[in-house]
């Protein structure tokens, strides 16, 4: 339902003297393993219940990727996807980028693999790491080089393998997490704003509450950090919802401030889908109702950086995001990171 209100609306962007090489999502597309895992299959892997999962988190199944399929397959997939929609030639990429913290490997970058599966030959790539943020963060890096007419075509990718660092034995963070990849096209499209204003924040002070402790520089793989088990997701839920909520909400706040817009004029908020609780809290405190509020949480989990990327195109394909309408994204991850965007369709 698009029932919000029309109204100009500030474009923050207009006072550059670049401001007719804005930057649209001119397509977007999405994947996710086939493999599902349901409340009802992590009652037989861990001590939890149905029950106890969706009242904690609103998650009812999530899809897990195989062994042999990695994060820049899914990410290649939901490239794909998108580029079939735009009708744009793996030639005519210019920039490529990944949002993951779950890579391939630490070097090449999972970007450098995507580029070799899609076959955009001559684009340059690079992976970005913001944790659940990362989309947003690439959307307002892929902007920048479009603004700046270094590029005409970015590819945005967000991608997350989150199965490969779930600790299985955890049930408060294991019954989280899904796989799965989110793509968007970013060209220049004359007579629309596109991408209005993006905020980008970050707290380094509170990395330690969400984090996987081992395998970098800091503590490099052992067997001693193998057999502690800090190769795997490590979170203080209670300090992550309260910090999300008030990062999520402050972000949003801000976006549309910068637009002159109030939440009654936005036909589609789509926040980081990490847990029902905190985007409830969220909406709550945003105004927003509940046509203007988009969630496949329950189907798919917390997918990280994949996550508003494949919510977004999942309410594109299903009708709740047409041309014109004004979208609103916010995030919130582990560093602490947090964003928020104001999109024109």
């Amino acid at each position: 339902m698009n029932s919000a209100p029309r109204k100009t609306f500030k474009n923050p962007r207009a006072q550059h003297d670049f401001r007719s090489r804005t930057g649209s999502i001119v397509a977007v597309g999405s994947y996710v393993p086939a493999r599902v895992l349901t409340n009802a299959d992590l009652e037989k892997m861990v001590e939890t219940s149905n029950e106890w999962i969706i009242t904690r988190t609103g998650i009812r199944e999530r899809h897990i990727a195989r062994p042999d399929e990695t994060t820049s397959d899914m990410a290649a997939e939901a490239a794909r996807r998108a580029m079939a929609q735009a009708r744009v030639k793996p030639e005519q990429i210019d920039l490529i980028l990944v949002a993951t913290v779950t890579p391939d490997m630490l070097f090449p970058s999972t970007a450098c693999l995507v580029q070799e599966k899609i076959g955009a030959r001559r684009a340059a790539a690079f992976d970005i790491e913001a944790a659940c943020s990362g989309f947003i963060y690439g959307l307002e890096v892929g902007q920048q080089f479009i603004m700046s007419q270094s590029c005409d075509t970015v590819l945005v990718i967000g991608a997350e393998k989150l199965s490969s660092i779930v600790d299985w034995t955890d049930r408060n963070t294991c019954v989280l997490f899904g796989d799965g990849a989110g793509a968007a096209i970013l060209q220049n499209r004359p007579g629309s704003h596109g991408l209005l204003t993006v905020h980008l924040g970050a707290d380094g002070s509170k990395g330690s509450v969400l984090c996987v402790p081992s395998g970098g520089s800091r503590n490099p793989a052992s067997a001693k950090t193998v057999a502690a088990r800090e190769h795997f997701i490590r979170m203080d839920g209670k300090e992550t919802f309260r910090n999300a909520v008030q990062a999520m909400h402050a972000a949003a706040i801000e976006v549309l401030r910068r637009c002159e817009l109030d939440i009654s004029q936005i036909q589609c908020v789509i926040p980081h889908q990490a847990n029902r609780r905190i985007i409830d809290a969220v909406g709550e405190r945003l105004g927003v109702r509940p046509d203007q509020l988009f969630v496949n949480l329950d189907r798919i989990g917390n997918t990280s950086a994949a996550s508003v990327a494949i919510a977004l195109d999942e309410a594109v394909a299903q009708g709740r995001i047409r041309q014109g309408d004004l979208v609103l994204l916010t995030v919130f991850g582990g560093g602490f990171t947090w964003g928020a965007a104001v999109i024109e369709w």
